[in-house]
């Protein structure tokens, strides 16, 4: 017998040989020939051949294809020039009518019915651990001498033909500190699977329990380490399963092919299309990854906006990164929750405002562009009026599809509950994102104000209650978009807004959200919000983890994305809707105003120039 650390050092055909003779006990290849690639193994009747091979290219995250051999061929000339996939693997598994029926220690009995079979290599994420481990991340299963971890996930792979299963993936326990260098590694490793498809929370990928694998070992994690899961080439062990096939043939999960490839994808840290990690969640633990050419977009949207008219203070309320990542939230988001409405003319009817519902608007066009579900809440005395805006702003093609306009009164103590929450379930959100934009916030007394320290409470119902329990509920995020510390979310900076915004002390808004947006006009918040989720979406690297690596990637939909961002036309259009309703500017003596030396109405346009400017 062979120890594991020798087998490191061996070149691969040395570790064949030492296979192909069955010198070798251990129970998988991890950790063998370091800095060579590794294959997974699928063996198919040439009759299925040509629709695996799409099922691959359809589905090159799991199953990136390094080399499909001719029926009868037991060598692989482009990886190995004296293999034979007969006796070179460490076990094997035989699948008869879709039904695993025994494991093997070769294939040479079979030679016979082989001839008529087509052999396909897959790459492996054994391939990347040599490299991980060069960046200073330690690889877990092999620390512990056990073969990886596997699951199954309810993510469905794109089918073709007899072919149709669920992602299978690898998860390693990575540390915190540790999680940008495993993505930096990775990401450029195509062939072997490339970056991560998932970091954090199992429940994501429907998987529920980490200690029961469905293929290797339980790997065991450390205080601070984060679950990061790879796409597996496992899952062609389940696409054979799902075809149903008289005879198939793969290898044991874990027991891979070693080819004499060495793995040459070193990664280049300086380049601008790698990749970025950023949390998204706490509870449950999520984060996501963009290019950093594309983050570095979004933060000069989230700096353009972040101009203070008026001289109110507001530069001081700025959190760097809150439109980044709220906009990675919400591009996982599958149902968002919008809610708008500050009625700063409490004398009037109605006594709305102009901020607020473009900008709700503008982030409802993108999200549902994006194929989001998308909802409004806003209060009882303006749920018609709010109707009313929605279809007047599909008329004038400001939207393409209509909004659900809903109210919250909050009469009871498990309202909030109720109203987010499927039978009042916290395992079955309704929404997964609540934003408010330019909506009254209620103060530490209880009470909510505008500006000038006027008590608004009887205009305002008690929707902030939906994000105070939103806190309590795990996979809701929240979001704030606002300008004056004043609004629903901004709690998050509620000491500066008492420290640098007059009447800070009495209106400053105690609800926080998860990210705070602040922007010179909360509808400049919302155009930055559009133009970063149509940033994020056209992001070769943030389309692959959103689709976590299966399908097609969704970058041609681009163009129609393209025209659901806002415009000075669409502004111009809400505008003159809000001011057919009697809707009125909340910003006093905005003609004399100036920003950046225009007007400020002139700036609202120019604001929407610049933020296209950056987006396309």
């Amino acid at each position: 017998m062979v120890c594991l650390h020798l087998l490191r050092s061996l070149v691969p055909a040395a570790v064949r040989c030492l296979i192909r003779h069955n010198r070798i006990h251990v129970r998988n290849t991890s950790g063998m020939s370091a800095g060579y690639n590794q294959a997974n193994v699928v063996i198919l009747h040439k009759s299925l051949a040509e629709d695996f091979e799409k099922f691959c290219k359809a589905n090159s995250g799991p199953l990136p294809l390094l080399y499909r051999s001719k029926p009868g061929e037991w060598k692989c000339p482009p990886l190995s020039s004296d293999a034979d996939i007969r006796t070179d693997c460490l076990l094997y598994r035989k699948y008869e009518h879709g039904v695993y029926t025994e494991s093997l220690a070769s294939l040479e009995s079979y030679s016979e019915q082989m001839k008529d079979m087509v052999t396909f290599y897959l790459g492996c994420s054994f391939s990347f651990e040599d490299a991980v481990q060069k960046l200073g991340v330690p690889v877990r299963n092999v620390e512990q001498g056990q073969n990886v971890s596997m699951y199954k996930t309810a993510v469905p792979c794109h089918g073709i033909g007899r072919f149709s299963c669920n992602l299978v993936v690898t998860m390693r326990p990575i540390p915190q500190d540790k999680l940008e260098a495993a993505v930096t590694a990775t990401h450029p490793m195509k062939k072997y699977h490339g970056a991560p498809v998932h970091i954090g929370s199992s429940d994501y990928l429907g998987i529920k329990d980490l200690q029961k694998t469905d293929y290797g070992d339980a790997v065991q994690m450390h205080p601070g380490d984060v679950p990061v899961f790879w796409a597996c080439g496992v899952t062609g062990v389940e696409a054979v399963i799902s075809c149903k096939s008289p005879l198939a043939f793969t290898h044991s999960p874990g027991c891979m092919f070693i080819t004499d490839v060495k793995n040459e994808d070193a990664p280049d840290p300086c380049t601008t299309e790698g990749p970025v990690v950023e949390q998204i969640s706490s509870d449950p633990i999520h984060y996501s990854l963009v290019s950093r050419r594309t983050a570095e977009k979004i933060r000069l949207l989230e700096e353009i906006v972040g101009i203070d008219p008026g001289n109110r203070g507001i530069t001081n309320l700025l959190m760097k990164d809150e439109l980044l990542k709220s906009c990675l939230s919400l591009s996982h988001a599958k149902s968002i929750l919008i809610t708008t409405g500050f009625p700063t003319h409490y004398q009037q009817v109605p006594p709305e405002e102009t901020d607020g519902p473009p900008g709700a608007l503008a982030m409802a066009a993108m999200l549902q562009a994006l194929g989001k579900t998308v909802a409004i809440v806003t209060d009882g005395h303006a749920i018609d009026m709010n109707k009313k805006i929605v279809a007047d702003a599909i008329e004038q093609g400001v939207l393409k599809t209509s909004v659900p306009v809903l109210s919250y009164t909050g009469e009871t103590p498990d309202c909030a509950l109720k109203f987010l929450c499927e039978d009042g379930d916290p395992a079955a959100p309704r929404f997964d994102h609540l934003v408010a934009i330019e909506r009254a916030g209620r103060a530490q007394d209880g009470n909510y104000y505008n500006a000038r320290k006027i008590n608004i409470k009887h205009l305002v119902d008690p929707i902030d209650d939906l994000f105070v329990a939103a806190q309590t509920i795990p996979g809701i995020t929240t979001t704030g978009v606002g300008d004056g510390g004043n609004e629903l979310g901004t709690g998050k900076v509620k000491e500066a807004v008492k420290k640098y915004i007059r009447n800070g002390d009495t209106i400053a808004c105690d609800v926080a959200a998860d990210f705070t947006v602040i922007a010179g006009v909360s509808n400049w918040g919302g155009y930055a919000v559009s133009c970063a989720l149509y940033l994020l979406n056209t992001c070769e690297i943030h389309d692959r983890y959103l689709r976590k690596a299966v399908g097609f990637p969704r970058l041609t939909e681009g163009d129609a994305w393209a025209s659901s961002l806002p415009s000075i036309q669409k502004e111009e259009k809400l505008l003159t809707i809000l001011v057919n309703h009697g809707i009125r500017s909340g910003v006093t003596g905005n003609l004399a105003m100036e920003v950046d030396g225009l007007p400020f109405y002139n700036a609202h346009s120019d604001m929407i120039k610049r933020l296209l400017e950056v987006t396309v």
